[in-house]
């Protein structure tokens, strides 16, 4: 049996709702989001919506919601409406903390960023905005539908609505240099509160970008100007006062994303929508959900069965051990060895520790935790690989 309390946080329990429509496919993007010309019933889905929360507070009641964020897609298509009767239903089905973090991820048109007071009167408190770029050409190569000023004007709206606010940016972009990705992310940092979430460009399968990349139409940076473009995003956002937390994410002391760390730390989250992912422990294991991932089939299975689940696994304590392992080492403060000896029932090879740590890769701070060496964080799936092996 897989021993599920931690050692030195109180548990948090987090509530991921994932509404799936856009109003375009970005080329890059291989996320689960869809388009749909004919429009979208709405109310219908916020009802299934309603139903699988239900259900799945059965199976794991008593919990206390300490995050919630709505992801997609694009939640800021939503009415505001929409977004209150979820939460309504959270709030039937769970305690919900005092200080809850209400999360809403939107893109920086005009047309959605008119919703936002609607949004923090349903209860959002923090707002995630998909800027990913501050070019005009860059966008328009992206997909994206909004301009940079309208995304600034957007950011402004965020500013004057909620305390909390975040926006995206994608680097080592087609024909990208260490310059203009310098100028471009000293303008973000002027407009960004607390948080930016930078991500570098990816050629993901089954993407539009793939096949053009396949036929050389599209040319990312090499390995080594990557590498550079990383550490130089370091370097300005550390020297700003927002150094990475995690190893996309940036934030000032206090400022992170505290959804995003339920994740990372191995926290307990319910997973609600198309697609969604769950990780929920009942009776002292640790259980991996997932929904169906075509938003009208999981919509049928909801009304039949009242959740739209397609995966329910019972994870093995290896499984969650590694999992833990994947997760907490993107994290700049690392894992406490003592917690992944409580899920594997095992601990860490100390040979392999040792040679990660001779090697610059790893080192273990003075309260005992391991973690990955900023040197290290590029070579990141290859540390957890060893150290999982």
């Amino acid at each position: 049996m897989v021993n599920m309390t931690f050692t030195s946080m109180p548990p948090q329990f987090a509530v991921y709702v994932h509404w799936p429509f856009c109003l375009s496919k970005c080329p890059y993007c291989d996320f689960n989001s869809h388009v749909r010309h004919g429009g979208v019933d709405e109310a219908r889905f916020v009802r299934a919506f309603e139903s699988e929360i239900a259900v799945t507070a059965a199976r794991v009641p008593g919990r206390t919601v300490s995050t919630i964020f709505f992801g997609g897609g694009t939640p800021s298509l939503m009415h505001p409406s929409s977004v209150q009767t979820i939460l309504d239903a959270i709030g039937k089905h769970w305690s919900v903390a005092s200080d809850v973090e209400v999360t809403l991820e939107a893109n920086p048109t005009s047309v959605e960023a008119a919703r936002f007071r609607g949004y923090r009167s349903a209860g959002v408190n923090r707002v995630s905005l998909g800027v990913q770029a501050l070019d005009d050409a860059a966008l328009k190569e992206l997909g994206r539908l909004h301009t940079a000023q309208e995304a600034l004007d957007a950011v402004a709206v965020a500013r004057s609505i909620f305390e909390r606010y975040s926006f995206d940016l994608i680097y080592a972009r087609p024909r990208q240099t260490l310059d203009t990705w310098s100028i471009e992310l000293k303008r973000a940092i002027a407009e960004a509160a607390e948080h930016l979430s930078l991500y570098q460009l990816t050629i993901e399968p089954g993407t539009p970008f793939f096949g053009l990349h396949k036929a050389g139409k599209i040319a990312i940076p090499d390995d080594n100007l990557g590498r550079d473009l990383y550490d130089l995003t370091q370097l300005i956002c550390a020297g700003a006062g927002l150094p990475a937390y995690e190893i996309s994410n940036h934030a000032r002391p206090g400022a992170e994303c505290r959804h995003n760390l339920v994740y990372w730390r191995g926290h307990e989250y319910a997973g609600i929508g198309p697609g969604a992912h769950g990780r929920l422990n009942i009776d002292g294991r640790r259980y991996a959900t997932e929904t169906d991932k075509r938003p009208e089939a999981w919509l049928e299975r909801v009304e039949a069965h009242g959740t739209g689940l397609t995966v329910d696994e019972k994870l093995q304590p290896g499984e969650v051990a590694d999992e833990f392992l994947l997760m907490g080492l993107r994290l700049a403060e690392g894992i406490e060895p003592e917690r992944f000896t409580q899920l594997a029932g095992r601990n860490l090879d100390p040979e392999r520790v040792s040679f990660l740590r001779q090697g610059g890769a790893v080192e273990t701070t003075l309260d005992g935790r391991l973690r990955v060496t900023q040197s290290g964080f590029p070579l990141l799936d290859a540390v957890v690989a060893d150290l999982a092996a």
